[in-house]
Protein backbone atom coordinates (compact mmCIF):
# COMPACT_ATOMS: atom_id res chain seq x y z
CA UNK A 1 0.00 0.00 0.00
CA UNK A 2 2.83 2.26 0.40
CA UNK A 3 4.36 1.85 -2.56
CA UNK A 4 0.74 2.32 -4.30
CA UNK A 5 0.23 5.75 -2.37
CA UNK A 6 4.28 6.78 -3.56
CA UNK A 7 3.10 6.10 -7.45
CA UNK A 8 -0.43 7.91 -6.79
CA UNK A 9 1.87 11.24 -5.40
CA UNK A 10 4.85 10.83 -8.07
CA UNK A 11 1.60 10.31 -10.51
CA UNK A 12 0.28 13.48 -10.07
CA UNK A 13 3.42 15.62 -9.67
CA UNK A 14 3.78 14.42 -13.74
CA UNK A 15 0.00 14.32 -14.57
CA UNK A 16 0.04 18.51 -13.40
CA UNK A 17 3.42 19.29 -15.93
CA UNK A 18 1.61 20.46 -18.91
CA UNK A 19 1.94 18.55 -22.56
CA UNK A 20 0.08 18.26 -25.78
CA UNK A 21 -3.16 16.63 -24.17
CA UNK A 22 -3.57 19.38 -21.89
CA UNK A 23 -3.18 22.01 -25.02
CA UNK A 24 -5.22 19.96 -26.85
CA UNK A 25 -8.21 19.72 -24.15
CA UNK A 26 -7.84 23.46 -23.61
CA UNK A 27 -8.30 24.39 -27.68
CA UNK A 28 -11.57 21.76 -27.73
CA UNK A 29 -13.10 23.12 -24.48
CA UNK A 30 -12.96 26.38 -25.88
CA UNK A 31 -14.07 25.93 -29.32
CA UNK A 32 -16.70 22.96 -29.07
CA UNK A 33 -17.49 23.85 -24.96
CA UNK A 34 -17.48 21.56 -22.29
CA UNK A 35 -18.73 18.19 -24.54
CA UNK A 36 -15.72 18.97 -26.87
CA UNK A 37 -13.86 19.12 -23.91
CA UNK A 38 -14.76 16.01 -21.87
CA UNK A 39 -14.89 14.03 -25.50
CA UNK A 40 -10.70 15.07 -25.71
CA UNK A 41 -10.40 13.41 -22.44
CA UNK A 42 -11.96 10.57 -23.36
CA UNK A 43 -10.37 9.68 -26.22
CA UNK A 44 -7.05 10.79 -24.49
CA UNK A 45 -7.93 8.27 -21.71
CA UNK A 46 -8.87 5.70 -24.26
CA UNK A 47 -5.38 5.75 -26.19
CA UNK A 48 -3.76 5.34 -22.99
CA UNK A 49 -6.00 2.46 -21.88
CA UNK A 50 -4.29 0.41 -25.04
CA UNK A 51 -0.96 1.57 -23.53
CA UNK A 52 -1.77 0.35 -20.64
CA UNK A 53 -2.34 -3.19 -22.06
CA UNK A 54 0.34 -3.08 -24.09
CA UNK A 55 2.41 -2.54 -21.56
CA UNK A 56 1.12 -4.98 -19.42
CA UNK A 57 1.35 -7.62 -22.13
CA UNK A 58 4.43 -6.83 -23.20
CA UNK A 59 4.18 -5.25 -26.46
CA UNK A 60 5.30 -1.80 -25.73
CA UNK A 61 8.83 -3.54 -25.01
CA UNK A 62 8.67 -5.42 -28.45
CA UNK A 63 8.31 -1.86 -29.67
CA UNK A 64 10.65 -0.29 -28.05
CA UNK A 65 13.20 -2.93 -29.59
CA UNK A 66 12.12 -2.10 -33.27
CA UNK A 67 13.92 1.11 -33.91
CA UNK A 68 11.87 1.60 -37.70
CA UNK A 69 8.21 0.77 -35.94
CA UNK A 70 8.93 3.00 -33.39
CA UNK A 71 10.10 5.63 -35.56
CA UNK A 72 6.82 5.18 -37.72
CA UNK A 73 4.99 5.87 -34.80
CA UNK A 74 7.20 8.70 -33.58
CA UNK A 75 6.92 10.73 -36.90
CA UNK A 76 3.16 10.11 -36.76
CA UNK A 77 2.38 11.43 -33.71
CA UNK A 78 4.97 13.99 -34.50
CA UNK A 79 3.04 15.05 -38.19
CA UNK A 80 -0.31 14.64 -36.50
CA UNK A 81 0.41 17.35 -33.68
CA UNK A 82 2.15 19.42 -35.72
CA UNK A 83 -1.10 19.69 -38.40
CA UNK A 84 -3.48 20.64 -35.39
CA UNK A 85 -1.02 23.01 -34.45
CA UNK A 86 -1.41 24.37 -38.12
CA UNK A 87 -5.35 24.43 -37.88
CA UNK A 88 -4.98 26.19 -34.65
CA UNK A 89 -2.88 29.22 -35.55
CA UNK A 90 -4.66 29.39 -39.17
CA UNK A 91 -7.73 30.33 -36.76
CA UNK A 92 -6.48 32.69 -34.39
CA UNK A 93 -5.02 34.62 -37.87
CA UNK A 94 -8.26 33.91 -39.61
CA UNK A 95 -10.73 37.28 -40.40
CA UNK A 96 -13.56 35.37 -39.98
CA UNK A 97 -15.31 35.56 -36.98
CA UNK A 98 -15.22 32.73 -34.56
CA UNK A 99 -18.28 31.55 -32.72
CA UNK A 100 -17.92 29.89 -29.57
CA UNK A 101 -19.78 27.27 -27.19
CA UNK A 102 -18.41 27.88 -23.68
CA UNK A 103 -21.60 26.90 -22.12
CA UNK A 104 -21.45 23.83 -23.85
CA UNK A 105 -25.68 23.71 -24.08
CA UNK A 106 -25.41 23.51 -27.57
CA UNK A 107 -24.35 19.86 -28.97
CA UNK A 108 -22.05 20.07 -32.14
CA UNK A 109 -21.81 16.38 -32.84
CA UNK A 110 -19.46 16.79 -35.52
CA UNK A 111 -17.11 18.61 -32.88
CA UNK A 112 -17.39 16.40 -30.22
CA UNK A 113 -16.73 13.52 -32.62
CA UNK A 114 -13.41 15.28 -33.88
CA UNK A 115 -12.29 16.15 -30.28
CA UNK A 116 -12.99 12.40 -29.29
CA UNK A 117 -10.77 11.61 -32.58
CA UNK A 118 -8.53 14.16 -32.28
CA UNK A 119 -7.05 13.19 -28.23
CA UNK A 120 -7.24 9.45 -29.43
CA UNK A 121 -4.87 9.99 -32.00
CA UNK A 122 -3.00 12.53 -30.24
CA UNK A 123 -2.25 9.82 -26.89
CA UNK A 124 -1.79 6.47 -29.11
CA UNK A 125 0.51 8.03 -31.35
CA UNK A 126 2.80 9.79 -28.85
CA UNK A 127 5.87 7.10 -28.46
CA UNK A 128 6.44 9.47 -25.28
CA UNK A 129 3.49 7.39 -23.63
CA UNK A 130 5.77 3.88 -24.22
CA UNK A 131 8.87 4.96 -22.85
CA UNK A 132 7.23 6.53 -20.05
CA UNK A 133 5.10 3.20 -18.93
CA UNK A 134 8.17 1.20 -19.42
CA UNK A 135 10.77 3.30 -17.39
CA UNK A 136 8.08 4.92 -14.91
CA UNK A 137 5.83 2.33 -13.68
CA UNK A 138 8.25 -0.83 -12.93
CA UNK A 139 10.27 1.06 -10.12
CA UNK A 140 6.82 0.54 -8.29
CA UNK A 141 6.79 -3.20 -8.96
CA UNK A 142 6.98 -5.29 -6.23
CA UNK A 143 8.87 -8.69 -7.29
CA UNK A 144 6.76 -11.06 -4.70
CA UNK A 145 3.82 -10.09 -6.47
CA UNK A 146 2.39 -10.53 -9.66
CA UNK A 147 3.67 -8.25 -12.25
CA UNK A 148 1.28 -8.36 -14.67
CA UNK A 149 -1.77 -7.42 -12.54
CA UNK A 150 0.79 -4.50 -11.13
CA UNK A 151 1.37 -3.18 -14.52
CA UNK A 152 -2.33 -3.32 -14.44
CA UNK A 153 -3.16 -1.56 -11.61
CA UNK A 154 -0.48 1.28 -12.19
CA UNK A 155 -1.18 2.10 -15.41
CA UNK A 156 -5.28 2.30 -14.65
CA UNK A 157 -4.47 4.58 -11.87
CA UNK A 158 -2.32 6.72 -14.18
CA UNK A 159 -4.74 6.86 -16.60
CA UNK A 160 -8.02 7.50 -14.41
CA UNK A 161 -5.81 10.07 -12.51
CA UNK A 162 -5.22 11.93 -15.91
CA UNK A 163 -8.85 11.54 -17.14
CA UNK A 164 -9.92 13.28 -13.49
CA UNK A 165 -6.89 16.45 -13.85
CA UNK A 166 -8.32 16.74 -17.31
CA UNK A 167 -11.69 17.37 -16.31
CA UNK A 168 -11.10 19.43 -12.96
CA UNK A 169 -9.52 21.86 -15.65
CA UNK A 170 -12.55 21.75 -18.09
CA UNK A 171 -14.30 22.66 -15.21
CA UNK A 172 -12.06 25.78 -14.64
CA UNK A 173 -12.31 27.01 -17.90
CA UNK A 174 -16.24 26.60 -17.56
CA UNK A 175 -15.61 28.92 -14.56
CA UNK A 176 -13.46 31.76 -17.03
CA UNK A 177 -16.20 31.67 -19.90
CA UNK A 178 -17.34 34.86 -19.54
CA UNK A 179 -13.53 35.98 -20.14
CA UNK A 180 -13.14 33.61 -22.73
CA UNK A 181 -16.02 34.19 -24.95
CA UNK A 182 -14.44 37.25 -26.26
CA UNK A 183 -13.10 37.03 -29.36
CA UNK A 184 -10.21 38.19 -29.10
CA UNK A 185 -9.19 35.90 -26.23
CA UNK A 186 -10.27 33.77 -28.02
CA UNK A 187 -7.84 34.02 -30.95
CA UNK A 188 -4.98 34.54 -28.51
CA UNK A 189 -5.86 30.97 -27.25
CA UNK A 190 -5.88 29.37 -30.22
CA UNK A 191 -2.88 31.05 -31.24
CA UNK A 192 -1.01 30.26 -27.77
CA UNK A 193 -2.42 26.49 -28.33
CA UNK A 194 -0.96 26.02 -31.63
CA UNK A 195 2.36 26.91 -30.50
CA UNK A 196 2.44 24.85 -27.99
CA UNK A 197 1.35 21.85 -29.96
CA UNK A 198 3.89 23.03 -32.92
CA UNK A 199 6.63 23.23 -30.31
CA UNK A 200 5.50 19.62 -29.05
CA UNK A 201 5.23 18.27 -32.56
CA UNK A 202 8.51 19.17 -34.03
CA UNK A 203 10.17 18.64 -29.73
CA UNK A 204 8.53 14.79 -30.82
CA UNK A 205 10.02 14.50 -34.48
CA UNK A 206 13.21 15.95 -33.42
CA UNK A 207 14.07 13.23 -30.68
CA UNK A 208 16.18 10.43 -31.08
Amino acid sequence: MENYLLFIFTAILIIIMPGPGFALVTKNTISHGREGGIQTVLGTVSGMIIHTLMATLGLSAILMKSAMLFSIIKYAGAAYLIYLAIKSIKNALSKRSITLDIEGIKTNVGGTAKSFRQGFITSIFNPKTTVFFLSFLPQFILDNQSHFFQFLLFGLTFTALTGIWYLLYIILIRQLRVFLKKESVNRAMEGITGTVLLVFGVRLFLEK
